[in-house]
Protein backbone atom coordinates (compact mmCIF):
# COMPACT_ATOMS: atom_id res chain seq x y z
CA UNK A 1 0.00 0.00 0.00
CA UNK A 2 1.55 3.36 -1.04
CA UNK A 3 0.05 6.95 -0.34
CA UNK A 4 -0.09 10.14 -2.27
CA UNK A 5 -0.30 13.50 0.57
CA UNK A 6 -1.91 16.00 -1.29
CA UNK A 7 -1.72 19.91 0.13
CA UNK A 8 -2.96 22.82 -0.56
CA UNK A 9 0.26 25.35 -1.52
CA UNK A 10 -1.40 28.18 0.16
CA UNK A 11 -1.63 26.51 3.69
CA UNK A 12 0.68 23.88 4.20
CA UNK A 13 -0.05 20.70 6.66
CA UNK A 14 -3.72 21.49 8.15
CA UNK A 15 -5.99 19.89 10.73
CA UNK A 16 -6.59 16.94 8.48
CA UNK A 17 -3.64 16.41 7.27
CA UNK A 18 -1.56 15.95 10.16
CA UNK A 19 -4.53 12.70 11.03
CA UNK A 20 -4.23 11.03 8.17
CA UNK A 21 -0.02 11.26 8.04
CA UNK A 22 -0.31 9.56 11.77
CA UNK A 23 -2.42 6.89 9.99
CA UNK A 24 -0.05 6.50 7.23
CA UNK A 25 2.88 6.05 9.72
CA UNK A 26 1.02 3.76 12.10
CA UNK A 27 0.59 2.02 8.94
CA UNK A 28 4.44 2.38 7.57
CA UNK A 29 3.33 3.42 4.45
CA UNK A 30 5.65 5.06 1.89
CA UNK A 31 4.40 8.22 0.24
CA UNK A 32 5.25 11.01 -1.94
CA UNK A 33 4.36 14.77 -1.02
CA UNK A 34 2.20 16.93 -3.89
CA UNK A 35 1.59 20.27 -3.79
CA UNK A 36 -1.58 21.31 -5.36
CA UNK A 37 -2.75 24.77 -6.11
CA UNK A 38 0.22 26.06 -7.14
CA UNK A 39 -1.80 28.78 -9.28
CA UNK A 40 -3.92 29.85 -6.38
CA UNK A 41 -3.44 33.02 -4.63
CA UNK A 42 -1.38 32.92 -1.74
CA UNK A 43 0.37 30.01 -3.19
CA UNK A 44 3.63 29.56 -1.16
CA UNK A 45 6.14 26.51 -2.47
CA UNK A 46 8.79 27.61 0.29
CA UNK A 47 6.25 27.91 2.90
CA UNK A 48 4.37 24.71 2.42
CA UNK A 49 7.75 23.20 2.17
CA UNK A 50 8.81 24.32 5.90
CA UNK A 51 5.04 23.11 7.20
CA UNK A 52 6.09 19.82 6.35
CA UNK A 53 9.39 19.48 7.72
CA UNK A 54 8.27 21.45 10.74
CA UNK A 55 4.47 19.69 11.69
CA UNK A 56 4.65 16.71 10.00
CA UNK A 57 8.84 16.12 11.74
CA UNK A 58 9.44 14.79 8.05
CA UNK A 59 12.62 15.71 5.60
CA UNK A 60 11.33 16.75 1.84
CA UNK A 61 13.18 15.70 -0.74
CA UNK A 62 12.79 18.62 -3.51
CA UNK A 63 12.68 16.78 -7.17
CA UNK A 64 10.93 20.17 -8.42
CA UNK A 65 10.83 23.87 -8.50
CA UNK A 66 8.02 25.96 -9.24
CA UNK A 67 8.49 28.59 -11.90
CA UNK A 68 6.69 31.33 -10.68
CA UNK A 69 3.78 31.00 -7.90
CA UNK A 70 0.12 31.91 -7.72
CA UNK A 71 -1.03 33.89 -11.08
CA UNK A 72 1.84 33.40 -12.63
CA UNK A 73 2.20 29.69 -12.07
CA UNK A 74 2.92 28.88 -15.34
CA UNK A 75 5.72 25.43 -14.97
CA UNK A 76 7.86 23.20 -12.52
CA UNK A 77 11.85 22.47 -13.14
CA UNK A 78 12.84 19.18 -12.57
CA UNK A 79 15.26 19.69 -10.31
CA UNK A 80 17.03 15.54 -11.17
CA UNK A 81 17.14 16.16 -14.80
CA UNK A 82 17.97 19.90 -14.74
CA UNK A 83 14.75 20.48 -17.34
CA UNK A 84 12.26 22.85 -17.23
CA UNK A 85 7.98 22.11 -18.19
CA UNK A 86 6.44 24.45 -19.60
CA UNK A 87 2.81 24.39 -19.73
CA UNK A 88 1.06 26.46 -23.29
CA UNK A 89 -0.45 29.21 -21.31
CA UNK A 90 -3.61 30.07 -24.01
CA UNK A 91 -4.88 26.19 -22.60
CA UNK A 92 -6.67 24.83 -19.59
CA UNK A 93 -5.79 21.35 -20.88
CA UNK A 94 -2.77 20.25 -18.63
CA UNK A 95 -1.90 17.76 -21.74
CA UNK A 96 0.15 20.45 -23.53
CA UNK A 97 3.05 21.07 -22.53
CA UNK A 98 7.11 20.99 -23.31
CA UNK A 99 10.39 19.92 -21.76
CA UNK A 100 13.19 21.78 -22.36
CA UNK A 101 16.97 21.33 -20.66
CA UNK A 102 17.96 24.55 -18.55
CA UNK A 103 20.32 27.07 -20.21
CA UNK A 104 22.92 29.33 -18.76
CA UNK A 105 22.28 31.83 -21.35
CA UNK A 106 18.54 32.21 -21.25
CA UNK A 107 17.48 30.33 -17.55
CA UNK A 108 20.71 31.08 -15.24
CA UNK A 109 18.43 32.01 -12.09
CA UNK A 110 16.24 29.06 -12.41
CA UNK A 111 19.25 26.70 -13.19
CA UNK A 112 21.09 28.16 -10.27
CA UNK A 113 17.98 26.91 -7.89
CA UNK A 114 17.75 23.95 -9.38
CA UNK A 115 21.48 23.14 -8.96
CA UNK A 116 21.11 24.17 -5.06
CA UNK A 117 18.57 21.70 -4.79
CA UNK A 118 19.97 19.05 -6.55
CA UNK A 119 22.68 19.41 -4.41
CA UNK A 120 20.83 19.28 -1.32
CA UNK A 121 19.57 15.78 -2.37
CA UNK A 122 21.68 13.51 -0.54
CA UNK A 123 21.68 11.15 -3.78
CA UNK A 124 21.06 12.52 -7.20
CA UNK A 125 19.96 9.12 -8.22
CA UNK A 126 16.46 7.78 -9.10
CA UNK A 127 17.33 4.76 -7.35
CA UNK A 128 18.35 6.47 -3.96
CA UNK A 129 15.10 8.79 -3.86
CA UNK A 130 13.30 5.16 -3.99
CA UNK A 131 15.22 3.81 -1.72
CA UNK A 132 15.05 6.36 1.23
CA UNK A 133 11.10 6.69 -0.12
CA UNK A 134 10.90 3.18 0.90
CA UNK A 135 12.69 2.97 3.88
CA UNK A 136 10.70 6.43 5.08
CA UNK A 137 13.72 8.17 6.05
CA UNK A 138 12.58 11.01 3.81
CA UNK A 139 9.33 12.22 1.63
CA UNK A 140 9.52 13.03 -2.17
CA UNK A 141 8.03 16.64 -2.97
CA UNK A 142 6.28 17.40 -6.44
CA UNK A 143 4.00 20.38 -7.17
CA UNK A 144 1.04 21.15 -9.90
CA UNK A 145 -2.58 22.31 -10.65
CA UNK A 146 -4.51 19.36 -10.09
CA UNK A 147 -7.51 20.76 -11.60
CA UNK A 148 -5.86 22.23 -14.77
CA UNK A 149 -4.21 18.79 -14.98
CA UNK A 150 -0.93 20.50 -14.62
CA UNK A 151 2.16 18.58 -12.81
CA UNK A 152 0.08 15.59 -12.74
CA UNK A 153 2.02 13.44 -15.45
CA UNK A 154 5.18 13.76 -13.79
CA UNK A 155 3.42 12.81 -10.36
CA UNK A 156 2.28 9.43 -12.15
CA UNK A 157 6.05 9.25 -13.36
CA UNK A 158 7.39 9.51 -9.65
CA UNK A 159 4.61 6.76 -8.03
CA UNK A 160 5.56 4.40 -10.84
CA UNK A 161 9.66 5.17 -9.81
CA UNK A 162 10.26 5.73 -6.36
CA UNK A 163 7.00 4.43 -4.41
CA UNK A 164 7.54 0.30 -4.07
CA UNK A 165 5.76 -2.15 -6.25
CA UNK A 166 3.66 -4.82 -4.42
CA UNK A 167 6.62 -7.57 -4.62
CA UNK A 168 8.74 -5.00 -2.43
CA UNK A 169 6.51 -4.73 0.48
CA UNK A 170 7.03 -7.27 3.25
CA UNK A 171 3.89 -7.72 5.24
CA UNK A 172 4.31 -9.58 8.20
CA UNK A 173 1.17 -11.70 8.26
CA UNK A 174 1.59 -13.04 4.68
CA UNK A 175 4.13 -15.64 5.65
CA UNK A 176 1.02 -17.25 7.61
CA UNK A 177 -0.53 -17.61 4.55
CA UNK A 178 1.84 -19.77 2.43
CA UNK A 179 1.11 -18.07 -0.84
CA UNK A 180 -2.88 -18.58 -0.41
CA UNK A 181 -5.42 -16.27 -0.62
CA UNK A 182 -5.78 -13.12 1.79
CA UNK A 183 -7.69 -9.53 0.64
CA UNK A 184 -8.85 -6.55 1.68
CA UNK A 185 -12.79 -5.58 0.95
CA UNK A 186 -12.03 -1.77 1.70
CA UNK A 187 -15.22 -0.46 -0.67
CA UNK A 188 -18.59 -1.41 -1.10
CA UNK A 189 -20.77 0.42 -4.10
CA UNK A 190 -24.20 -0.93 -4.84
CA UNK A 191 -25.26 -0.80 -8.37
CA UNK A 192 -29.12 -0.93 -9.22
CA UNK A 193 -27.96 -3.70 -12.00
CA UNK A 194 -25.88 -5.73 -10.53
CA UNK A 195 -26.34 -5.82 -6.66
CA UNK A 196 -23.31 -5.04 -4.19
CA UNK A 197 -19.92 -4.38 -5.85
CA UNK A 198 -16.61 -4.73 -3.68
CA UNK A 199 -13.38 -3.32 -3.97
CA UNK A 200 -10.54 -6.02 -2.77
CA UNK A 201 -7.01 -5.09 -3.07
CA UNK A 202 -5.41 -8.65 -3.26
CA UNK A 203 -1.95 -9.38 -0.50
CA UNK A 204 -1.34 -12.68 -1.29
CA UNK A 205 -2.91 -15.46 -3.76
CA UNK A 206 -4.65 -15.31 -7.16
CA UNK A 207 -8.90 -14.61 -6.68
CA UNK A 208 -10.75 -15.75 -9.51
CA UNK A 209 -14.64 -16.29 -10.88
CA UNK A 210 -16.53 -18.36 -9.26
CA UNK A 211 -14.86 -19.07 -6.68
CA UNK A 212 -15.56 -19.14 -2.70
CA UNK A 213 -14.48 -17.09 -0.11
CA UNK A 214 -14.46 -16.99 3.56
CA UNK A 215 -14.94 -13.79 5.43
CA UNK A 216 -13.26 -13.66 8.80
CA UNK A 217 -15.30 -10.51 9.45
CA UNK A 218 -18.29 -11.61 9.08
CA UNK A 219 -17.81 -15.51 9.71
CA UNK A 220 -19.34 -16.67 6.56
CA UNK A 221 -18.64 -18.40 3.20
CA UNK A 222 -19.94 -16.36 0.00
CA UNK A 223 -19.21 -16.87 -4.03
CA UNK A 224 -17.62 -14.38 -6.04
CA UNK A 225 -19.46 -14.49 -9.56
CA UNK A 226 -17.66 -12.31 -11.52
CA UNK A 227 -14.28 -10.01 -11.41
CA UNK A 228 -14.49 -6.55 -13.13
CA UNK A 229 -11.46 -4.25 -13.47
CA UNK A 230 -12.92 -0.65 -13.46
CA UNK A 231 -11.24 2.29 -14.93
CA UNK A 232 -13.75 4.97 -14.18
CA UNK A 233 -16.91 4.69 -15.01
CA UNK A 234 -15.66 1.61 -17.44
CA UNK A 235 -15.87 -2.02 -15.78
CA UNK A 236 -14.09 -4.56 -17.99
CA UNK A 237 -14.08 -8.21 -16.77
CA UNK A 238 -11.40 -9.94 -15.87
CA UNK A 239 -10.61 -13.94 -15.35
CA UNK A 240 -8.29 -13.59 -12.57
CA UNK A 241 -6.60 -10.90 -10.13
CA UNK A 242 -3.14 -11.94 -8.66
CA UNK A 243 -1.39 -10.47 -5.58
CA UNK A 244 -0.78 -6.26 -5.47
CA UNK A 245 -3.76 -5.92 -7.69
CA UNK A 246 -7.41 -4.03 -7.14
CA UNK A 247 -10.76 -5.25 -8.72
CA UNK A 248 -14.33 -5.09 -8.49
CA UNK A 249 -16.27 -8.12 -7.13
CA UNK A 250 -19.72 -9.26 -7.58
CA UNK A 251 -22.08 -11.65 -6.28
CA UNK A 252 -20.57 -11.07 -2.37
CA UNK A 253 -23.69 -10.59 -0.27
CA UNK A 254 -22.54 -9.98 2.85
CA UNK A 255 -18.89 -8.69 2.67
CA UNK A 256 -18.98 -5.15 4.49
CA UNK A 257 -16.01 -1.94 4.26
CA UNK A 258 -12.67 -3.57 6.05
CA UNK A 259 -13.32 -7.20 6.22
CA UNK A 260 -10.46 -9.48 5.45
CA UNK A 261 -11.32 -12.40 2.74
CA UNK A 262 -9.10 -15.68 2.54
CA UNK A 263 -9.93 -18.68 0.51
CA UNK A 264 -11.59 -20.78 3.32
CA UNK A 265 -12.02 -21.21 7.08
CA UNK A 266 -9.82 -24.03 7.49
CA UNK A 267 -6.87 -21.57 5.27
CA UNK A 268 -8.03 -18.77 7.94
CA UNK A 269 -7.27 -21.89 11.42
CA UNK A 270 -3.65 -23.02 9.43
CA UNK A 271 -2.96 -19.06 9.06
CA UNK A 272 -3.65 -18.54 12.84
CA UNK A 273 -2.07 -21.46 14.02
CA UNK A 274 1.41 -20.24 12.16
CA UNK A 275 0.51 -17.03 13.64
CA UNK A 276 0.56 -18.12 16.93
CA UNK A 277 3.22 -20.53 16.65
CA UNK A 278 5.65 -17.41 15.52
CA UNK A 279 4.03 -15.05 18.54
CA UNK A 280 5.00 -17.50 20.97
CA UNK A 281 8.49 -17.42 19.43
CA UNK A 282 8.47 -14.20 19.77
CA UNK A 283 6.95 -13.62 22.73
CA UNK A 284 3.91 -11.73 21.42
CA UNK A 285 1.06 -11.71 23.58
CA UNK A 286 -1.55 -10.41 20.33
CA UNK A 287 -5.10 -12.36 20.15
CA UNK A 288 -5.82 -14.71 17.13
CA UNK A 289 -8.10 -12.14 15.56
CA UNK A 290 -5.78 -9.65 15.87
CA UNK A 291 -3.45 -11.83 13.83
CA UNK A 292 -5.55 -12.85 11.28
CA UNK A 293 -7.38 -9.54 10.37
CA UNK A 294 -5.96 -7.35 7.83
CA UNK A 295 -5.73 -3.60 9.25
CA UNK A 296 -9.26 -2.70 8.14
CA UNK A 297 -10.96 0.57 8.25
CA UNK A 298 -10.36 2.54 12.03
CA UNK A 299 -14.11 3.62 13.21
CA UNK A 300 -14.66 6.27 15.59
CA UNK A 301 -17.90 6.38 17.59
CA UNK A 302 -20.28 8.24 16.08
CA UNK A 303 -21.09 11.31 17.85
CA UNK A 304 -24.56 12.48 16.63
CA UNK A 305 -28.06 10.83 16.10
CA UNK A 306 -31.19 11.63 15.68
CA UNK A 307 -34.40 9.58 14.52
CA UNK A 308 -35.57 8.82 11.02
CA UNK A 309 -38.91 7.48 9.84
CA UNK A 310 -40.44 6.61 6.12
CA UNK A 311 -43.34 8.81 4.74
CA UNK A 312 -45.42 5.41 5.33
CA UNK A 313 -45.71 2.33 7.87
CA UNK A 314 -45.45 0.41 4.28
CA UNK A 315 -42.37 1.74 3.66
CA UNK A 316 -40.26 0.57 6.47
CA UNK A 317 -39.20 -2.49 4.89
CA UNK A 318 -37.86 -0.39 1.89
CA UNK A 319 -35.97 2.29 4.73
CA UNK A 320 -34.40 -0.77 6.07
CA UNK A 321 -32.70 -2.40 3.42
CA UNK A 322 -31.36 1.20 2.15
CA UNK A 323 -29.99 1.76 5.15
CA UNK A 324 -28.38 -1.75 5.36
CA UNK A 325 -26.85 -0.90 1.92
CA UNK A 326 -25.59 2.41 3.14
CA UNK A 327 -23.86 0.66 6.54
CA UNK A 328 -22.53 -1.85 4.43
CA UNK A 329 -20.82 1.30 2.18
CA UNK A 330 -20.04 3.11 5.37
CA UNK A 331 -18.78 1.82 8.82
CA UNK A 332 -18.99 4.50 10.28
CA UNK A 333 -22.88 5.23 10.23
CA UNK A 334 -24.57 3.36 12.66
CA UNK A 335 -28.59 2.13 12.99
CA UNK A 336 -29.96 0.81 15.95
CA UNK A 337 -33.82 0.95 17.07
CA UNK A 338 -34.61 2.53 20.58
CA UNK A 339 -36.04 0.06 22.77
CA UNK A 340 -38.55 2.31 24.34
CA UNK A 341 -40.26 4.20 20.81
CA UNK A 342 -39.47 1.49 18.71
CA UNK A 343 -38.60 4.29 16.19
CA UNK A 344 -35.61 4.08 14.10
CA UNK A 345 -32.21 6.18 15.06
CA UNK A 346 -28.79 6.90 13.02
CA UNK A 347 -25.52 7.82 14.19
CA UNK A 348 -23.66 9.78 12.47
CA UNK A 349 -20.34 11.73 13.11
CA UNK A 350 -21.37 15.10 11.87
CA UNK A 351 -24.57 17.06 10.85
CA UNK A 352 -23.22 16.87 7.59
CA UNK A 353 -22.34 13.14 7.87
CA UNK A 354 -26.50 12.56 8.82
CA UNK A 355 -27.96 15.29 5.46
CA UNK A 356 -25.73 13.04 3.24
CA UNK A 357 -26.93 9.96 4.33
CA UNK A 358 -30.73 11.43 4.15
CA UNK A 359 -30.17 12.85 0.55
CA UNK A 360 -28.93 9.15 -0.57
CA UNK A 361 -31.77 7.57 0.74
CA UNK A 362 -34.19 10.35 -1.85
CA UNK A 363 -31.74 10.09 -4.65
CA UNK A 364 -30.63 6.40 -4.60
CA UNK A 365 -33.72 4.94 -3.31
CA UNK A 366 -36.03 6.80 -4.23
CA UNK A 367 -37.34 7.20 -0.30
CA UNK A 368 -38.64 10.52 1.00
CA UNK A 369 -37.72 10.52 4.82
CA UNK A 370 -37.92 12.83 7.84
CA UNK A 371 -35.12 13.06 10.45
CA UNK A 372 -35.92 13.97 14.32
CA UNK A 373 -33.83 16.70 15.90
CA UNK A 374 -30.16 16.41 15.48
CA UNK A 375 -28.97 15.43 19.32
CA UNK A 376 -25.21 15.04 20.93
CA UNK A 377 -24.43 11.21 21.95
CA UNK A 378 -23.53 11.62 25.03
CA UNK A 379 -22.01 9.39 27.85
CA UNK A 380 -22.87 8.49 31.26
CA UNK A 381 -20.45 7.23 33.89
CA UNK A 382 -20.71 6.38 37.82
CA UNK A 383 -18.39 8.53 40.74
CA UNK A 384 -18.77 6.26 43.39
CA UNK A 385 -18.77 2.23 44.24
CA UNK A 386 -21.92 0.81 44.81
CA UNK A 387 -23.64 -3.24 45.66
CA UNK A 388 -26.29 -4.21 44.54
CA UNK A 389 -28.40 -7.95 44.87
CA UNK A 390 -31.50 -9.13 42.86
CA UNK A 391 -33.21 -12.29 42.35
CA UNK A 392 -35.02 -13.41 39.12
CA UNK A 393 -37.74 -16.07 40.02
CA UNK A 394 -40.31 -17.32 37.10
CA UNK A 395 -41.90 -20.61 35.62
CA UNK A 396 -42.39 -21.20 32.31
CA UNK A 397 -44.38 -24.14 31.57
CA UNK A 398 -43.00 -27.35 34.34
CA UNK A 399 -40.04 -25.49 34.44
CA UNK A 400 -38.47 -23.03 37.29
CA UNK A 401 -36.29 -20.28 36.65
CA UNK A 402 -34.30 -18.98 39.49
CA UNK A 403 -31.24 -16.50 39.61
CA UNK A 404 -30.01 -14.89 42.51
CA UNK A 405 -26.73 -11.95 41.68
CA UNK A 406 -24.67 -9.94 43.86
CA UNK A 407 -22.17 -7.82 42.39
CA UNK A 408 -20.82 -4.07 42.75
CA UNK A 409 -19.61 -0.89 40.40
CA UNK A 410 -17.32 0.89 40.84
CA UNK A 411 -15.46 4.07 38.57
CA UNK A 412 -12.20 2.96 37.12
CA UNK A 413 -10.23 4.76 34.14
CA UNK A 414 -10.77 3.19 30.37
CA UNK A 415 -12.20 5.41 28.57
CA UNK A 416 -13.95 3.14 27.23
CA UNK A 417 -17.75 1.92 26.75
CA UNK A 418 -16.45 -1.96 27.30
CA UNK A 419 -16.98 -2.30 31.20
CA UNK A 420 -14.16 -3.92 32.79
CA UNK A 421 -15.39 -7.39 34.40
CA UNK A 422 -13.93 -9.30 37.40
CA UNK A 423 -14.71 -12.22 39.41
CA UNK A 424 -14.40 -12.54 43.22
CA UNK A 425 -12.74 -15.77 44.74
CA UNK A 426 -16.05 -16.68 46.40
CA UNK A 427 -17.52 -17.01 42.41
CA UNK A 428 -16.44 -21.19 42.15
CA UNK A 429 -15.26 -22.04 38.34
CA UNK A 430 -17.90 -24.59 38.01
CA UNK A 431 -20.26 -21.60 37.91
CA UNK A 432 -18.36 -19.86 35.63
CA UNK A 433 -17.20 -22.56 33.01
CA UNK A 434 -21.07 -23.28 32.14
CA UNK A 435 -22.68 -19.67 32.92
CA UNK A 436 -19.47 -16.82 32.29
CA UNK A 437 -21.17 -15.54 27.99
CA UNK A 438 -24.65 -15.41 29.93
CA UNK A 439 -22.96 -13.23 32.72
CA UNK A 440 -21.27 -10.91 30.44
CA UNK A 441 -23.71 -10.39 27.71
CA UNK A 442 -25.60 -9.23 30.91
CA UNK A 443 -23.42 -6.78 31.89
CA UNK A 444 -22.74 -5.13 28.18
CA UNK A 445 -26.43 -5.50 27.76
CA UNK A 446 -26.88 -3.43 31.00
CA UNK A 447 -23.53 -0.59 30.02
CA UNK A 448 -25.25 0.24 26.68
CA UNK A 449 -28.06 2.56 28.50
CA UNK A 450 -26.86 4.54 31.18
CA UNK A 451 -29.44 5.63 34.31
CA UNK A 452 -29.11 9.34 33.62
CA UNK A 453 -29.74 9.98 29.50
CA UNK A 454 -30.03 6.14 28.29
CA UNK A 455 -26.63 6.99 27.37
CA UNK A 456 -24.11 4.39 27.19
CA UNK A 457 -22.07 4.02 30.58
CA UNK A 458 -18.03 3.97 29.98
CA UNK A 459 -15.44 4.07 32.96
CA UNK A 460 -16.71 0.97 34.64
CA UNK A 461 -15.73 -1.91 36.45
CA UNK A 462 -18.58 -4.48 37.40
CA UNK A 463 -17.34 -7.43 40.16
CA UNK A 464 -19.27 -10.35 40.27
CA UNK A 465 -19.38 -11.61 44.33
CA UNK A 466 -22.25 -14.09 44.21
CA UNK A 467 -24.64 -15.95 41.54
CA UNK A 468 -26.54 -19.07 42.87
CA UNK A 469 -28.75 -20.62 39.45
CA UNK A 470 -31.46 -22.97 40.57
CA UNK A 471 -30.60 -26.46 38.62
CA UNK A 472 -32.10 -26.01 34.81
CA UNK A 473 -31.77 -22.30 34.62
CA UNK A 474 -31.35 -21.38 31.32
CA UNK A 475 -28.61 -18.81 30.24
CA UNK A 476 -31.57 -16.37 28.84
CA UNK A 477 -32.68 -16.03 32.54
CA UNK A 478 -29.08 -15.67 34.26
CA UNK A 479 -28.39 -12.98 31.52
CA UNK A 480 -31.07 -10.64 32.57
CA UNK A 481 -30.78 -11.36 36.40
CA UNK A 482 -27.44 -9.92 35.73
CA UNK A 483 -28.04 -6.98 33.08
CA UNK A 484 -31.25 -5.74 35.47
CA UNK A 485 -28.69 -6.26 38.77
CA UNK A 486 -26.39 -4.05 37.20
CA UNK A 487 -28.69 -1.31 35.96
CA UNK A 488 -29.59 -1.24 39.72
CA UNK A 489 -26.43 -0.40 40.98
CA UNK A 490 -25.76 1.92 38.59
CA UNK A 491 -29.05 3.69 39.37
CA UNK A 492 -27.60 4.16 42.86
CA UNK A 493 -24.25 5.18 42.07
CA UNK A 494 -23.38 9.06 42.13
CA UNK A 495 -23.91 9.50 38.37
CA UNK A 496 -21.95 11.94 35.70
CA UNK A 497 -23.18 12.83 32.26
CA UNK A 498 -19.67 12.61 30.02
CA UNK A 499 -19.85 15.16 26.43
CA UNK A 500 -17.77 14.50 23.41
CA UNK A 501 -15.19 17.29 23.71
CA UNK A 502 -13.80 18.15 20.00
CA UNK A 503 -10.40 19.54 18.81
CA UNK A 504 -10.87 22.62 16.51
CA UNK A 505 -8.97 24.36 14.23
CA UNK A 506 -10.73 27.56 12.50
CA UNK A 507 -8.42 29.22 9.81
CA UNK A 508 -9.68 32.76 9.69
CA UNK A 509 -8.03 35.58 8.11
CA UNK A 510 -6.93 38.48 10.56
CA UNK A 511 -9.35 40.91 9.83
CA UNK A 512 -12.34 39.05 11.10
CA UNK A 513 -10.07 37.07 13.93
CA UNK A 514 -11.94 38.95 16.93
CA UNK A 515 -15.61 37.79 16.26
CA UNK A 516 -14.73 34.50 15.57
CA UNK A 517 -12.57 34.27 19.23
CA UNK A 518 -15.55 36.16 20.57
CA UNK A 519 -18.14 33.78 19.06
CA UNK A 520 -15.96 30.56 20.43
CA UNK A 521 -16.05 32.38 23.81
CA UNK A 522 -19.68 32.00 23.79
CA UNK A 523 -19.71 28.69 23.32
CA UNK A 524 -17.30 27.29 26.06
CA UNK A 525 -14.66 27.47 23.80
CA UNK A 526 -10.96 26.72 25.10
CA UNK A 527 -8.13 28.06 22.92
CA UNK A 528 -5.17 26.84 23.14
CA UNK A 529 -2.91 28.94 21.11
CA UNK A 530 -3.11 31.23 17.70
CA UNK A 531 -0.64 30.59 14.75
CA UNK A 532 0.45 32.84 11.87
CA UNK A 533 -0.14 30.94 8.83
CA UNK A 534 0.96 34.06 5.82
CA UNK A 535 -1.99 35.98 6.01
CA UNK A 536 -4.20 34.02 8.42
CA UNK A 537 -4.61 32.84 11.65
CA UNK A 538 -5.33 29.31 12.72
CA UNK A 539 -7.49 29.10 15.62
CA UNK A 540 -6.12 26.11 17.60
CA UNK A 541 -8.88 24.80 20.79
CA UNK A 542 -11.39 22.59 22.41
CA UNK A 543 -14.82 23.40 22.35
CA UNK A 544 -17.85 20.78 23.35
CA UNK A 545 -19.53 19.28 20.61
CA UNK A 546 -23.11 20.63 21.80
CA UNK A 547 -21.93 24.11 21.23
CA UNK A 548 -21.23 23.29 17.77
CA UNK A 549 -24.30 23.03 16.47
CA UNK A 550 -24.94 25.15 13.24
CA UNK A 551 -21.40 26.63 13.52
CA UNK A 552 -20.49 26.07 9.97
CA UNK A 553 -23.61 28.59 8.92
CA UNK A 554 -22.06 31.21 11.70
CA UNK A 555 -18.41 30.99 10.64
CA UNK A 556 -19.64 32.36 7.34
CA UNK A 557 -21.49 35.09 8.39
CA UNK A 558 -18.95 36.44 10.92
CA UNK A 559 -16.10 36.22 8.71
CA UNK A 560 -18.33 36.69 5.25
CA UNK A 561 -17.69 33.47 3.99
CA UNK A 562 -13.64 33.47 4.07
CA UNK A 563 -13.04 31.03 7.23
CA UNK A 564 -12.45 27.33 7.22
CA UNK A 565 -12.93 25.44 10.16
CA UNK A 566 -11.91 21.20 11.09
CA UNK A 567 -13.44 19.13 13.76
CA UNK A 568 -11.63 16.01 15.29
CA UNK A 569 -12.99 13.85 18.52
CA UNK A 570 -10.74 14.03 21.14
CA UNK A 571 -12.51 13.09 24.54
CA UNK A 572 -15.13 12.80 26.29
CA UNK A 573 -15.28 15.46 29.58
CA UNK A 574 -17.61 15.21 32.76
CA UNK A 575 -20.43 17.97 32.51
CA UNK A 576 -20.17 20.58 34.94
CA UNK A 577 -23.03 20.67 37.73
CA UNK A 578 -25.24 23.59 35.93
CA UNK A 579 -24.59 22.43 32.31
CA UNK A 580 -26.01 18.83 33.24
CA UNK A 581 -29.03 20.21 35.25
CA UNK A 582 -30.07 22.06 32.10
CA UNK A 583 -29.87 19.08 29.74
CA UNK A 584 -31.26 16.53 32.36
CA UNK A 585 -34.18 19.62 32.52
CA UNK A 586 -34.61 19.60 28.77
CA UNK A 587 -34.63 15.69 27.96
CA UNK A 588 -37.32 15.23 30.26
CA UNK A 589 -39.46 18.00 29.00
CA UNK A 590 -39.36 20.40 32.41
CA UNK A 591 -37.39 23.58 30.07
Amino acid sequence: MVAVAVFDASAGVEAQTLTVWRQADKHQIPRICFLNKMDKTGASFNYAVESIREKLKAKPLLLQLPIGEARNFKGVVDVVSKEKLLWNSSSDDGKDFERKPLLEMSDAELLKEATEARSALIEQLQTAIHRVTLARTAVPVLCGSALKNKGVQPLLDAITMYLPSPEERNYEFLQWYKGDLCALAFKVLHDKQRGPLVFVRIYSGVIKPQSAIYNINGNCTERISRLLLPFADQHVEIPSLTAGNIALTVGLKHTATGDTIVSSKSSALAAARRARREGEKKHKQNSEEERLLLAGVEIPEPVFFCTIEPPSVAKQPDLDHALKCLQREDPSLKVKLDPDSGQTVLCGMGELHIEIIHDRIKREYGLETYLGPLQVAYRETILSPVRATDTLDRTLGDRRHLVTVELEVKPVETSSVMPVIEYAESVSEDILRGSREAIENGIHSACLQGPLLGSPVQDVAVTLHSLIIHPGTSSTMISACVSRCTQKALKKADKQVLEPLMNLEVTVTRDHLSPVLADLAQRRGNIQEIQSRQDNRVVIGFVPLAEMMGYSTVLRTVTSGSATFALELSNYQAMNPQDQSALLNRRSGLT
